[in-house]
């Protein structure tokens, strides 16, 4: 059987992975680097003339309960490249940071009820079991009834601001749900995140070099239209060229799938909306925050979190200081996407001089990576708009952010989840 997968981001290479010994497979990707979201910068390394690290576009970590992922860096060989360190938060308002990781760091950053009822709201949230009735609840209301107007905008406005913009108000409860349970491995001094030394690039990487062993072709191309008759997939449409197969596995966001395919008796729902993201990547001449990894930000700002990777992993690995600007939008008249480059780069320092004074004279380079559908907006209902693995065209199958292994909330995790599922519907069909 011939399988083409559309798309090399973490999901499609998953279900590679769990098919190449079975199938013929062959991967379409249009970038000229697999990995998705999880793909890469190589940056020379300063002083070196023939020497690179790798740092990924988006930032990224895991988490301790990220097992299929973490069972996968193990069985590439790559286990003794993860390491599991201590990842330290901090919000920044009325012109100054706030360490957020010990209680009494929380009880100097917030009035003491506010910490009372956050308390009671994370370990109310840590005993539900089932998160599909608050699927049509929102966020916002969950919050409210549970800890309160206070808690709400002193807290989670800011967050869920930064995170969905506009859509705010619509999330559901399910998502913010999952999104405390994860965020759940605290000890007295900080949160315990995973990363793999040297970059997650060693993954996709490991990944592929396997699949090609295996047989499987990985192309640069993209596809245009998937070839349907008669509700059976007959092949796809690359660069112009037809490749006839017997299925094809689309990781690509649903609106992207309405464009190069018929989608009506498919049982895709296109009814799913989703968000971009511009994140920056500056490279400094030394650190801007003392021992924050996380900063997240209420103030007016075009950016809602500055992310300092070299206050997570040591700056030794990379010779100089980096750290992550990002910003969510939600729509494509946002200016985040239609300002040039530099003209976005330029917004993000105009806003870091208001957080941190003569930051200009600190950065040596900068990198811009931005992408139109990064994320779904998890609304209230998304539960019900989930996409299944197998639709209702003959051969055709789906995985991705859309699938169910990653809501409430998307990750790396997730998405070689979905790839393991998909591949696993693929096989029982």
């Amino acid at each position: 059987m011939k399988t083409i997968i559309i798309g090399g981001g973490l999901a499609g290479l998953a279900a590679a992975y769990r098919l190449a010994d079975k199938d013929e497979i062959t991967i379409i990707e249009k970038d000229n680097e697999l990995g998705g979201m999880a793909s890469s910068y190589s940056i020379e390394i300063p002083g070196s003339k023939n020497g690179v690290y790798h740092i990924e576009k988006y930032y990224h970590h895991i988490f301790a309960s990220d097992r299929e992922l973490i069972s996968l860096i193990e069985e590439l060989g790559l286990g003794s490249r993860l390491e599991w360190l201590r990842g330290t938060t901090g919000y920044f308002f009325n012109g100054k940071i706030y360490p957020m990781n010990t209680p009494l760091e929380i009880l100097r950053a917030l009035p003491l009820m506010d910490v009372i009822r956050l308390t009671w709201l994370v370990m109310k949230a840590r005993t539900i079991k089932d998160r599909t009735p608050f699927d049509d609840i929102t966020a916002k209301q969950w919050i409210l009834d549970t800890a309160g107007e206070s808690v709400y905008n002193n807290f989670f406005l800011p967050l869920l601001s930064s995170k969905f913009g506009d859509n705010k108000d619509k999330v559901s409860a399910a998502w913010l749900l999952g999104r405390v349970q994860i965020r759940s491995n605290r000890g007295a001094k900080g949160e315990r995140l995973g990363y793999m030394r040297g970059g997650f690039h060693a993954l996709v990487v490991a990944m592929a070099d396997k699949l090609k062993e295996k047989g499987c072709k990985i192309l640069e191309g993209d596809v245009s239209r998937i070839e349907i008759n008669n509700g059976v997939v007959k092949g796809v449409v690359v660069d112009g060229k037809n490749i006839e197969c017997d299925r094809v596995i689309s990781t690509v966001a649903p609106n992207v799938l309405e464009k190069i395919m018929d989608i009506e008796n498919s049982g895709i729902s296109t009814d799913i909306s989703y968000q971009g993201t511009a994140c920056a990547l500056f490279g400094l001449k030394e650190k801007v925050m003392e021992d924050t990894y996380w900063l997240n930000i209420k103030e007016d700002v075009p950016f809602g979190a500055v992310i300092e990777h070299t206050n997570f992993i040591p700056e030794q690995d990379y010779g100089e200081h980096l750290m992550y600007v990002t910003s969510y939008f939600q729509n494509p008249e946002s200016a985040l996407w239609k300002k040039s480059n530099d003209e976005v780069i330029e917004l993000y320092l105009k806003g870091l001089e208001k957080l941190f004074p003569g930051i200009r004279g600190k950065v040596n380079w900068w990198r811009l990576r931005r992408d139109i559908d990064t994320a779904p907006v998890y609304e209230v209902g998304y539960g019900k708009k989930v996409l299944p693995y197998k639709t209702n065209i003959k051969g055709l199958y789906l995985a991705g952010m859309f699938s169910e292994a990653n809501y409430p909330e998307r990750s790396m995790n997730g998405s070689i989840v979905a790839g393991f599922r998909c591949a696993e519907t693929v096989q029982n069909s």
